[in-house]
């Protein structure tokens, strides 16, 4: 008995001694496990510029070839380069026609835009007009009217260039974009309106989101229409339409081609112009898309002063003459006459083909369709997505009426674009099926479009998010200490640790317990004896 009571005060001493020793170095692991998990919090969640609270204005004059539409965007200042949140915040439209018709008057188009800047004025705080940037980017009427006559168009450029010196903004320039770049800062302007290039994820950092597909655009203006998608990385890239767009950090290979002289308006004159050339008579013609019992005259120079006309202008022609056309609506023929606007023969049957013998890869994918294409389908009340059976049933009703009844058929009713509708509609069928090759199936795919939330679909957002360098090529929009998946797994990781070091000490603290209770009972038993 006394050589058990000697022994058990050193055996005690050295569990005690071996205890302390896992236990210390398990709560400073789990101190640090801890402290690595909150640093890493605090800086993943925190990690962002501090800079000057306010806001950032950009105009953008979208001088197109019948109109001039001018649009403020907006931006928080200390997010500059935060391009998910630009948003478009006014927008007008110049009255009169595109900035292409002042060639023989340019002195007179600072007068137009007179109006909408008072009000871009009156949008953007004074103490903001001289950093607010404005651009005036001109398309297809500009386009065609430098290769009609380039002084003009520079005139027309260099009056644009004085009056805006005399404006209290930093104004960038008038210049004249491409088709190629007008068809890219369109799917741009989608994309990017759609959400398809950022999104916020649980932590309300702005990523890529994962899996998303990006969406066509579909343009159709007054002189040039332009098709732009993800054409996928199997197409070839020795074609000048396959063009490779970095965004976000991320390379996008896209097609792209803008039409000239297949905007609504040129391909409409080019239509009139097929049917003087065809009728026996050549001062009164029928025409079947224009509504039953409507009659107009037009100019022999509305129709054939174009440069789209010019190869079917006649021998003998005089601007002056006047020309009567006598409406029938006749979908039937209408969409027969039409046709012959496309040559589609060129392509000898090639899929990768639209029409013109212009290469197309196979359309893919979802598509919005904006400007034109969503104002013909807005007046048969078509919007959204819908059937091509309900486009062309819409489309039969609406070219069988009189024009008597269009004014009670049509919410905004303006003579120019009712008499029209009829052909705009077999017009954007012919290009839709028979060019692009959208067919039964795929047609419910392209949605019929004005804007996203408040801001209008168009080149000119776009236009402006490349100008000011709002798009980084290279990098993502903020870059995260980082990426999420090593986080998580980091997270996990230390998670997991501080986890067994606090299971570990639970173990101890209950053998620890069990030990002096051992002792305990141990103690009360010697005393006894």
């Amino acid at each position: 008995m006394f050589t058990v009571l000697t022994r058990q005060p050193c055996e005690q001493a050295g569990f005690k001694a071996l205890s302390r020793t896992p236990a210390i170095i398990a709560l400073v692991v789990l101190l640090l496990s801890v402290v690595v998990l909150v640093a890493i919090t605090v800086i993943q969640f925190h990690h962002k510029e501090v800079l000057l609270p306010g806001l950032k204005y950009g105009v953008v004059l979208d001088a197109g070839s019948s109109r001039t539409t001018v649009y403020v965007y907006q931006w928080p200042a200390e997010k500059e380069n935060n391009t998910g949140v630009v948003s478009q915040t006014f927008k007008c439209s110049v009255k009169g026609s595109g900035i292409s018709s002042y060639g023989k008057n340019p002195q007179d188009v600072p007068k137009a835009f007179e109006d909408c800047m008072q009000k871009v004025k009156g949008q953007i705080p004074a103490h903001l007009h001289r950093s607010t940037c404005i651009y005036l980017g001109a398309t297809a009427g500009m386009r065609l009217l430098r290769l009609q006559n380039e002084t003009a168009a520079n005139e027309v450029l260099a009056s644009i260039q004085n009056y805006f010196k005399s404006q209290p903004f930093d104004f960038r320039g008038a210049q004249i974009i491409s088709g190629q770049e007008e068809g890219i800062y369109g799917w741009i302007t989608a994309n990017y309106l759609m959400g398809n290039f950022l999104e916020k994820n649980l932590w309300h950092m702005w990523v890529h989101p994962n899996g998303v597909e990006t969406t066509g655009a579909l343009d159709l203006g007054g002189a040039s229409t332009q098709i732009s998608f993800a054409a996928g990385e199997n197409v070839g890239l020795n074609t000048s339409h396959i063009m490779k767009v970095s965004l976000y950090g991320y390379v996008y290979t896209l097609y792209t081609h803008s039409f000239q002289c297949y905007g609504r308006n040129e391909a409409e004159k080019r239509f009139l112009a097929i049917l003087h050339q065809n009728s026996p008579t050549k001062t009164s013609i029928i025409n079947p898309c224009y509504p039953r019992n409507y009659v107009t005259t037009l100019t022999g120079g509305y129709i054939f002063d174009s440069l789209c006309t010019a190869d079917l202008r006649p021998g003998n022609y005089d601007s002056d003459d006047v020309i009567t056309f006598e409406g029938t609506g006749d979908p039937s023929l209408c969409r027969e006459k039409v046709a012959f606007l496309f040559d589609f023969k060129a392509c000898h049957d090639q899929e990768d083909c639209s029409f013109d013998g212009v290469y197309q890869p196979k359309v893919k994918g979802a598509f919005v369709a904006f400007a034109g294409f969503y104002y013909t389908a807005s007046a048969f009340n078509l919007s959204g997505s819908f059937s091509l059976n309900a486009f062309n049933s819409s489309t039969w009703d609406f070219c069988s009426e009189s024009w008597s009844q269009l004014p009670l058929l049509l919410p905004r009713f303006d003579e120019v674009y009712a008499r029209s509708y009829c052909f705009s509609a077999h017009y954007i069928y012919h290009l839709l099926v028979n060019g692009y090759r959208f067919t039964e199936e795929t047609w419910p795919q392209i949605h019929f479009k004005k804007e996203v939330g408040n801001s209008s679909i168009a080149w000119s957002l776009g236009y402006m998010l490349s100008l000011t360098n709002q798009i980084p090529a290279e990098s993502p929009l903020i870059r995260l200490p980082m990426d999420p998946p090593a986080f998580m797994g980091i997270l996990a990781f230390f998670t997991a640790v501080a986890l067994l070091c606090l299971a570990f000490l639970v173990y101890l603290y209950a053998l620890s317990r069990k030990q002096r209770h051992s002792q305990h009972a141990f103690d009360h038993t010697v005393d006894s004896e």
